[in-house]
């Protein structure tokens, strides 16, 4: 009996070995942005779907941040550089955050997003595959994810983001 219940413990601990629970952020990589509905930052009353906030045929960087968090600041300057180029729109998903400390920290830091969405709870960040911040997706005309970036971006984070988006220019 007790070799039968060893026996059974021990499979199982085996199974649990060759199986996985992490998530893989490149498993997102080339598939559609998952549907979402967020608030507003700026009004609080107005919802967006995913189909309205990335509407029109050209890249979109969604950003998930917060003005508490360190390695935000640390990306921001580079989501401003990014922010001057034509043919990529920046959407930010301010995470678990106060609105006054959001909007002292774009005022002190600059505000590279062109539309600011809320994700108090952290359910649309969830939604996406996100398990922190920052996290940044880079998403194609057909809202397709080409690339996903966990943590700050750096500059050759940058680099990517300009040959993606400057190689559908020159198609």
């Amino acid at each position: 009996m007790i070799f039968i219940l060893l026996f059974f413990v021990a499979s199982i601990f085996y199974k649990s070995l060759s199986t996985t629970n992490i998530f893989v952020p490149d498993k997102l990589i080339g598939k559609n942005l998952p549907d979402f509905k967020a608030k507003s930052f700026y009004d609080k009353n107005k919802f967006f779907t995913k189909n309205e906030i990335f509407n029109e045929k050209k890249y979109y960087l969604l950003n998930i941040w917060a003005s508490w968090c360190g390695p935000c600041r640390e990306e921001h300057p580079i989501l401003i550089k990014l922010s001057n180029e034509d043919n990529l729109e920046i959407v930010g998903l301010n995470f678990k955050d106060k609105k006054e400390s959001a909007l002292k920290f774009l005022n002190q830091n600059g505000n590279p997003y062109k539309k600011i969405l809320i994700d108090d709870n952290g359910s649309v960040s969830i939604n996406l595959g996100a398990y922190g911040v920052p996290e940044t997706f880079l998403i194609n005309e057909n809202n397709l994810i080409e690339l996903k970036f966990v943590g700050p971006l750096k500059i050759s984070d940058h680099k990517k983001i300009l040959k993606k988006i400057n190689n559908k220019n020159e198609n």
